[in-house]
């Protein structure tokens, strides 16, 4: 028999992770992202990673659809881009400064790193889908990772 969703939160909320907003464009143009923290690499040739996105969420179908998608990682300072694309506002980006990428995609400014990705597989597994991505382009600053760790937010130094 399988452990509760209580019991396997509490063992997943001892594993420390980087904190990723993943964007998009819907098929109209409105930019899309969402808070991931279950964000990680899969292969150096071809370079790709995966990110799992709780169907349930609202812009769920955006990642489904689109052909491409940018995974934003947040520096240490940025814990309110965290909260801001975690919630449930109807303008996530309100305030948020970004750009657009070549293939369209929204990439958050002054983060610690943007991969550009173009979906190369989705798998639907449970509650969640795996979007794997080939990184096409990527942009990386010095700085400190968002560190999410037992249900708070934590900096390298704390």
């Amino acid at each position: 028999m399988p452990i509760s969703k209580d019991e396997f939160r509490a063992a997943l909320g001892r594993f420390a992770s980087g904190v990723t907003v993943v964007t998009a464009k819907d098929a109209k143009g409105n930019p899309h992202g969402i808070t991931v923290s279950a964000f990680c690499s899969v292969s150096l040739e071809p370079p790709l990673i995966l990110v799992c996105i709780e169907k349930a969420a609202g812009s769920h179908h955006t990642f489904k659809e689109n052909e491409f998608f940018a995974v934003n990682i947040l520096r240490e300072s940025q814990q309110h881009y965290s909260d801001q694309f975690a919630s449930y506002l109807p303008d996530k980006f309100a305030g948020i400064e970004f750009y657009e990428s070549g293939n369209g995609v929204p990439i958050l400014k002054d983060t610690l790193a943007n991969l550009e990705c173009r979906l190369v597989n989705s798998h639907d597994n449970g509650d969640h889908t795996i979007f794997v991505g080939q990184i096409e382009q990527s942009h990386v600053s010095d700085g400190y990772p968002l560190i999410y760790f037992h249900g708070n937010y934590w900096k390298i130094n704390d």
